[in-house]
């Protein structure tokens, strides 16, 4: 009978609290909601400036997490497309 060898436990990541997690999607949703607030509400002048200031600092930040995401996960297919 021969027995594996042990096997190392698993890596595992420094688990956050919630209240370590939340703030920046609580905060992107506010603005979210006050952009689509301030577009629906205020047509012209500063109203529209602020629509889409604070509707565009979302995706922003979605396109710069994805680009950052992208460049820490290596390609599994080596680089070949």
């Amino acid at each position: 009978m021969n027995a594996a060898p042990p096997m190392p436990p698993p890596s595992s990541s420094p688990s956050r609290t919630p209240v370590a997690v939340w703030p920046w999607p609580i905060a992107l949703s506010l603005l979210t909601v006050f952009g689509l607030l301030s577009a629906l509400l205020g047509q012209h002048g500063i109203w529209l400036a602020l629509s889409w200031t604070s509707l565009s600092i979302p995706l922003v930040v979605m396109f710069a997490c994805l680009v950052r995401a992208r460049r820490r996960t290596p390609l599994s297919n080596g680089g070949q497309s």
